[in-house]
């Protein structure tokens, strides 16, 4: 399941390390500062947070509220070494969707992650992704077109996955480009175009010749008809 992300904003260094290794299934990226979490987040490619409240520069509540604000929806996993109620329901008032606090057992944490992404379609108990005619396993990754098996290279499949997941909803090139090629990439943006055209001549048929439409200037989207 490395084909899911999340975003571990937390100060403790040794915490986010043994958070790491517990949830080494998924692709984790790790933020030790608040406002090096916060631009993570506002990248929108996450498919959970999990958001410490003390946190230096900008606390766990400001970045939260921020992301809300800008309506971006990604399940938010609050933790603290607080237990007040107050501080819980202030998180929940901002937009959190469960709360966990330190020091937490690592089974509980494993619980409550799989729980928010099943909760927001992310993670379901269907290894299959489907849509019209198109079938992805995410256990064998294998992608069938009219139930003729199509050879996707890694990066295509990546991007048909992301694509499926999120289909319906508008992703824009840099959305695109860091979730599938990171922004540490030696490549440019353009790669993004390069892919999703490959993509789409391997997918096309007279059924689905538009079922992933270009957003002029804004990015793609992947209809589900």
């Amino acid at each position: 399941m490395k084909d899911i992300r999340i975003l571990l904003v937390e100060d403790d260094e040794r915490l986010a390390e043994n958070v790491v290794d517990f949830l080494n299934e998924y692709h984790v990226e790790v933020a030790n500062d608040g406002l090096d979490g916060k631009f993570a987040a506002m990248d929108n490619i996450n498919d959970l947070i999990i958001l410490d409240v003390m946190l230096p520069n900008i606390n766990g509540f400001d970045i939260l509220k921020s992301i809300r604000e800008e309506n971006i929806k990604t399940p938010v996993l609050m933790l603290t070494a607080k237990s007040e109620l107050d501080d819980k329901i202030h998180g929940f008032d901002l937009g959190a969707d469960d709360y966990l606090t330190k020091p937490f057992h690592r089974e509980e944490l494993l619980v409550r992650v799989k729980a928010l992404l099943k909760r927001s379609g992310s993670l379901t108990d269907d290894s299959t992704l489907q849509s019209n005619n198109i079938s992805v396993n995410l256990n064998t990754h294998i992608v069938t077109v009219d139930d003729q098996e199509i050879e996707l290279n890694g990066k295509e499949y990546d991007l048909l996955v992301y694509l499926m997941q999120n289909k319906n909803t508008i992703l824009t090139k840099d959305q695109i480009f860091e979730r599938i090629w990171g922004f540490d990439s030696d490549t440019s943006l353009t790669v993004v175009e390069v892919y999703m055209s490959n993509l789409r001549k391997k997918i096309r048929n007279s059924d689905n010749d538009n079922q992933v439409r270009t957003i002029r200037n804004v990015g793609y989207i992947f209809q589900d008809e």
